[in-house]
């Protein structure tokens, strides 16, 4: 079964320095409909004005990725780890026992457009983390990458949830398939462009619940389309 959340139906804020949609409920966009799906907690597609900053904040017992679409985001922590990522490039942080960040973008003239993603921790308490890695666009061409999964599962980074995220950069024309074993569960979001999933046409903003689904193919429409895909229990 497939349930197309359409990017219209997401939730809606613009702050002036940050415009963002809500795939599930988040701070005050509330829907008793959208609480997540699976382990899966928040998916928020931000776009972040010259200068904009979300300040020092903390977090708690949650894995949350950042994925860029354009523009750059400059990361600080109570760890010690700072640095911007661009395009291209993965950050993960695990929140664990809590942590504080800030976000920022270094440009004075462009748009930071970015998906932050946060999944529930298979377990609370443990020690915060951090990873950023590098993403071959030649490694998500016409293919599925493993950008993030559990310790062993050989993603780029890792995180504490039996879960694995993937990656993709589907030519028009082009198709990729995914298999979920017994009792898995997907989510597909489109960053960019447009694409069909088993024969259901969806484009960027969208979300896709994927539920009894033994497989799906993912086939491109646009010229160069993004997405993201999550296996979950």
């Amino acid at each position: 079964m497939m349930q197309v959340l359409k990017s219209n139906e997401r939730g809606h804020a613009n702050h002036g320095w940050l415009d963002t949609n809500y795939s599930f409920s988040f701070s005050d966009y509330y829907d008793p409909r959208r609480m997540g799906f699976r382990h899966l907690r928040v998916i928020n597609e931000d776009t972040i004005a010259p200068g904009g900053e979300f300040g020092m904040h903390p977090h708690q017992d949650m894995e949350i990725i950042t994925y860029i679409l354009e523009g750059a985001i400059e990361h600080k922590d109570s760890m010690g780890n700072g640095g911007i990522i661009y395009p291209g490039e993965i950050q993960r942080m695990s929140a664990g026992t809590g942590v504080y960040h800030s976000e920022s973008n270094p440009s004075k003239t462009n748009p930071t457009h970015l998906l932050q993603i946060w999944l529930f921790p298979d377990k609370k308490g443990v020690k915060p983390s951090y990873e950023q890695k590098s993403l071959p666009r030649e490694d998500r061409l016409n293919a599925l990458q493993l950008l993030a999964g559990p310790e062993g599962a050989g993603g780029l980074v890792t995180i504490h949830q039996n879960a694995q995220l993937y990656s993709s950069l589907l030519s028009k024309d082009k198709q990729v398939k995914h298999s979920f074993k017994d009792g898995r569960h997907g989510w597909l979001q489109m960053a960019r462009g447009e694409a069909k999933i088993n024969g259901t046409k969806v484009a960027a903003g969208d979300g896709v619940a994927l539920e009894a689904e033994p497989e799906i193919t993912i086939e491109g429409v646009a010229p160069e389309s993004e997405f993201l895909l999550f296996d979950l229990v």
